[in-house]
C-alpha cells in the first residue's frame, strides 16, 4: 500500500517554506496595529513528513521545515449529538470544524444538497447533487471553513490558484468575509469561470502556460509573502467537504456501499473519506464506502500510479481535456489519496474525452446539467457499477452553467487548430 506520511512523496513536486504574511504597512499578522491587541492566530495542522506542528502566526500553506504537506490535527471528529436542524446546511456542524470557538462562520447557506435517485441499468443509484452549492461547485463546503479562519485570525488578503471553481468558491467566500483576493488561473480557463471570479471583486491573475504553471507561480508570491490560502495544500477545508460524508450517511439511512467521484487533487475523496471515518469511529456506522476515483485520461496520474506504481508518472502527461478541473498533474496529497481509496477496496478509473461528452449527455438526461469535470462520473459509475455494492452514490460536483457546452466547445477547438 502506499502510504500518505512519505518524505519522498511520488506526487509533490515543489517544496517551498512559506515567509510571514504581512497586513497593509508591513505589520506581520498578529503584531499589533493601530494599538490593537490582536493574538497570534493558532493553526490545527502537523506535518505528515517530519511530524512537527504548525507555529502560531501567520498561515503556513506547508511545513517550513521539511516542505511537507499539512494535515488536521486533532482530526476530523463526528459528534452527532451536536448537528444541528438538517435544513442548516453546513452550519449544522460548526461545533466539529476546526474553528476557534469564537469565530463566526463565513457562510453562504452552502451544504444541504439534495440526493437524488434514479434508475441506471436496473439499479436504484444515489446522486448528490453538489453543483448545486452557492457557487455551483462543492468547493464551497471547504471555502466556508478556510475564510471564516482566516476572517477570524484577521487576515485582510489572500491569494489562491485555481482552474476555476476552487476560484470562484475563493472570492465569493472571501468577498463575504471582506477579504482582498488574488486568484491565479491558467490561460486556458474557462471563460464562465473567469467571469465569475472577477464578478465577487477578486483580482485575477492569468498565467501562461498550463494549470501547474499558476500553481508555481501563485508559491513564488507565498515565497514573497503573500498569505496562500490554498484549497490543496491548507487542509481547513477538508472539513468542510467531511460534512458531505455526514449528509449523504443522514439521507441515505445508512452508510453507502460505494461513492463515486471526481478526483483531481483528490481533496473531495479525501475529505469525504475523513467524514466516513469519523462517523464510523463514533459508532455511527459500521463500515465505510468504496471509493471509486474518475480521472480524465488526458492527465491522469493517480489512475497512472495506482495501475502501474510511481514510475507511470514519467509517462503521465498535462494533455488537454474538457474535464479541466480534474487536470492535476501533481496531486499534493496523492499519497494519501490512493492510501484512502485501496484501503476502501475502491479503484481509479481513467475517462477519455468522448466518454466525457458522452456523460455530460446521459447525465442531462437524467435532469443533471454539469460541467465535464463532473460528467466524469458516469463512464466511472457503468464501468463498475456490476461490482459496487449497493447503495451506490455519485458526486455531482460542478454546474453545467460554468462550462462551455460540448457543441460550442468543439467548435471553438476547430477554430483554434
Amino acid at each position: 500500500m502506499i502510504g500518505p506520511d512519505r518524505a519522498s512523496s511520488r506526487f509533490v513536486a515543489h517544496r517551498i517554506a512559506p515567509r510571514r504574511a504581512s497586513l497593509p504597512g508591513g505589520d506581520p499578522v498578529g503584531a499589533v496595529p493601530d494599538g490593537i491587541d490582536r493574538p497570534l492566530p493558532s493553526w490545527p495542522f502537523r506535518c505528515t513528513n517530519c511530524g512537527r506542528r504548525a507555529a502560531d502566526g501567520p498561515l503556513p500553506y506547508c511545513c517550513p521545515t521539511c516542505g511537507g504537506v499539512f494535515d488536521l490535527e486533532p482530526p476530523i471528529r463526528f459528534q452527532p449529538a451536536s448537528a444541528g436542524p438538517l435544513d442548516a446546511g453546513l452550519a449544522r456542524y460548526r461545533s466539529m470544524l476546526p474553528l476557534p470557538e469564537e469565530a463566526s462562520l463565513i457562510t453562504l447557506g452552502e451544504g444541504g444538497t439534495p440526493l437524488v435517485s434514479a434508475t441506471v441499468d436496473g439499479r436504484t443509484l444515489h446522486f448528490k447533487c453538489e453543483h448545486l452549492n452557492p457557487t455551483g461547485s462543492f468547493k464551497d463546503r471547504g471555502s466556508a471553513v478556510l475564510l471564516s479562519a482566516l476572517a477570524a485570525a484577521g487576515f485582510l488578503e489572500a491569494v489562491e490558484d485555481s482552474s476555476g471553481n476552487a476560484g470562484a468558491s475563493f472570492a465569493a467566500y472571501a468577498a463575504r468575509a471582506g477579504l482582498r483576493a488574488r486568484v491565479f488561473v491558467p490561460e486556458n480557463v474557462s471563460p464562465r469561470k473567469r467571469a465569475q471570479i472577477a464578478a465577487y471583486g477578486a483580482e485575477v491573475v492569468e498565467i501562461p502556460g498550463p494549470r501547474s504553471r499558476a500553481a508555481e507561480t501563485v508559491r513564488e508570491e507565498a515565497s514573497r509573502g503573500a498569505t496562500y490560502a490554498s484549497h490543496a495544500w491548507v487542509p481547513l477545508g477538508l472539513a468542510g467537504i467531511a460534512t458531505l460524508a455526514f449528509e449523504i450517511v443522514e439521507q441515505l439511512g445508512q452508510a453507502p456501499g460505494a461513492v463515486v467521484l471526481p478526483v483531481g487533487h483528490g481533496t473531495l475523496l479525501l475529505g469525504i473519506d475523513r467524514g466516513f471515518t469519523a462517523m464510523q469511529e463514533a459508532g455511527a456506522i459500521d463500515r465505510r464506502p468504496r471509493l471509486v476515483a474518475a480521472q480524465a485520461a488526458a492527465c491522469a496520474p493517480l489512475w497512472a500510479v495506482h495501475q502501474a506504481g510511481g514510475e507511470a508518472l514519467a509517462w503521465v502527461r498535462e494533455g488537454p481535456t474538457r474535464a479541466e478541473g480534474i487536470r492535476i498533474l501533481q496531486p499534493v496529497r496523492g499519497d494519501a489519496v490512493l492510501a484512502a481509496i485501496e484501503a476502501s477496496g475502491g479503484t481509479v478509473v481513467a475517462v477519455d474525452e468522448p466518454a466525457i461528452v458522452e456523460g455530460e449527455a446521459e447525465l442531462a438526461r437524467l435532469g443533471f446539467y454539469l460541467e465535464p469535470t463532473s460528467a466524469v462520473v458516469w463512464e466511472a459509475l457503468t464501468a463498475t457499477l456490476p461490482s459496487l455494492p449497493d447503495p451506490v452514490v455519485a458526486v455531482l460536483t460542478g454546474s453545467g452553467l460554468k462550462a462551455e457546452p460540448a457543441v460550442e466547445a468543439s467548435r471553438m477547438g476547430s477554430q483554434h487548430a
